[in-house]
């Protein structure tokens, strides 16, 4: 699924454009969904993963990163799992995480999915996060199989 084709492009501006598009992204996601978010360091992953687990749970205070913790669960039905791979040596530690149980009953956001190996659910959604015009904004390409191009529709250009 890593070479999906690409189902949207959107630029995003500046810090409120990713937030914005967090909390649209929060409105689509059911359980078993997985945002898979690559991409270079600042480019715009735990933003959006902040403001889309604030939207979801209807919150305003910070979400802490789990950069140190690696996963941080929150809320119920579903549960959001946001998970940050980049310590990660192997993809079996993935495993020892929890995580391919939680593909299938939760909502997950997993900043270097390439850590994950072959473990990446064939349904996943690969958000790819880049730089652009010398990291004064971000660009987001969304790559996934087609049936998610219905609930992408809402933001008019898948």
């Amino acid at each position: 699924m890593q070479n999906a084709p690409v189902l949207l492009s959107l630029d995003l501006p500046d810090a409120d454009a990713t937030e914005g598009f967090g909390i649209a992204m929060a409105r689509l996601l059911r359980a078993g969904d997985v945002l898979l978010l690559e991409g270079p360091i600042g480019a715009g992953k735990t933003h959006f993963a902040r403001a889309l687990i604030r939207a979801r749970l209807g919150v305003t205070e910070d979400v802490p990163s789990p950069t140190f913790t690696l996963v941080q669960v929150y809320g119920a039905d579903p549960e959001i799992w946001h998970a940050d791979l980049y310590r990660l040596t192997h993809p079996d530690e993935a495993i020892e995480l929890g995580l391919e149980e939680a593909f299938d009953t939760a909502i997950c956001l997993i900043e270097w999915p390439e850590r994950l190996g072959d473990l990446a659910p064939e349904k996943a959604l690969f958000l790819q996060f880049s730089l652009v015009e010398a990291g004064v904004s971000r660009r987001v390409r969304l790559r996934g199989a087609a049936d998610w191009v219905p609930r992408l529709t809402a933001f008019g250009q898948a």
